[in-house]
């Protein structure tokens, strides 16, 4: 995969409006058939990213490639991409079937060209039956998947979604997560989704690129950003954390970070100095002081607990700075101690391999 030609690559892709940086010199690359997400809050450049890979907006500097071939001076109808938008853009006087089928009738597809793949296309996002109905008719979701359809029937390399499911309430909004992961698989089409929604990405995207100020900050797969931040904002952005304040040294052969009310193994050999430590709650486990001997963790005091239906949120605070943890509940295989009260002394402790040493 590492030798294949990419789908998308940008190459420094700077974009200006006046004095402001929209873009700063981003080097992407999108390999065919991933589901790649731009993930970041609003302003950091992940819409203007998809929005010059549509050619919607020009490049200042850089180069894009779209299947190997230079397309940032094309209009958007010259590059094989579709995108489907937040508002769905679809003709309200057209009935289902008609909004579908409308780019094949614009590229001249013969009638039973565009019969049978609107029919497939309708079948793949769950509109079979549905093609004479008015959009007006339809649910924001069903409304949704006409969008998609549209824009996948003319089998384009690339398929830009820009924050698609953001006028969906919440429900609907992860039906329609698990919808596009299987609809991505089935097609096997490059996916460039924007969101904002951490969790959004985490769920579906094979790929996520964290943007901030213009910039890619880090790129890897769902698991590896979560549990491998490059830097404090990623690790910030992307999930809860706990973020512990110390000092690297060497003890016994291995590297520690010593802080206030203990010492923790680390990961990996460190060079000494200061350092943060972090560590995700769900990672985090309590013990009773009495239980703590050789354990290596920190010692803290219970000041908050919080029941939220199927977990319990506990605030431990710490020499280190407060610490929070996730107990789930129905888990019963030894992994998680039972809660604490308030006030309760503990030892919170973690594996070494569940933290990640950030210098940023």
């Amino acid at each position: 995969m590492a030798d294949a030609q990419p789908a998308i690559e940008l190459i420094a892709a700077t974009k200006r409006y006046g004095e402001s940086l929209a873009l700063d010199a981003v080097d992407l690359r999108i390999m065919p058939g991933e589901f790649f997400c731009l993930l970041g809050p609003s302003g950091c450049g992940k819409t203007t990213t998809l929005n010059l890979i549509g050619g919607f907006i020009p490049l200042t500097s850089g180069e894009l490639r779209i299947e190997g071939r230079k397309v940032h001076d094309l209009p958007p109808h010259k590059r094989n991409v579709n995108t489907v938008f937040q508002n769905y853009a679809l003709f309200p006087h057209m009935t289902v079937a008609e909004n579908v089928a409308f780019g094949l009738k614009m590229e001249k597809v013969s009638k039973d060209e565009t019969k049978r793949r609107t029919a497939e296309y309708l079948d793949l996002v769950g509109l079979g039956g549905f093609g004479n109905r008015l959009p007006s008719q339809m649910s924001g979701g069903q409304q949704q998947r006409v969008a998609l359809a549209r824009a996948l029937v003319k089998e384009p390399a690339v398929l830009l979604l820009d924050e698609p499911l953001g006028a969906l309430d919440l429900k609907l909004r992860k039906q329609m997560q698990t919808e596009l992961a299987r609809i991505h698989r089935q097609v096997g089409t490059t996916f460039v989704f924007v969101t904002h929604d951490q969790e959004e990405a985490l769920s579906m995207a094979t790929t996520i690129a964290i943007m901030s100020g213009g910039r890619v900050l880090q790129q890897g797969s769902p698991r590896d950003v979560y549990n491998r931040p490059a830097n404090r904002f990623v690790a910030n952005f992307v999930g809860d954390t706990n973020f512990i304040e110390g000092t690297v040294r060497a003890e016994g052969g291995e590297a520690r970070l010593v802080v206030e009310g203990g010492s923790v193994a680390l990961p990996a050999a460190a060079p000494d100095g200061p350092a943060t430590l972090m560590v995700r709650p769900e990672y985090l486990k309590l013990r009773p002081i009495a239980e703590a001997t050789g354990v290596s963790g920190v010692r803290g005091r219970i000041a908050n607990i919080a029941f939220l239906g199927n977990h319990t949120r506990v605030t431990v605070s710490t020499g280190a700075g407060d610490l929070v943890t996730v107990i789930p509940h129905g888990l019963d295989d030894g992994t998680t101690d039972s809660a604490q009260a308030l006030g309760d002394e503990v030892w919170v402790w973690w594996r070494p391999d569940r933290g990640a040493l950030i210098r940023e």
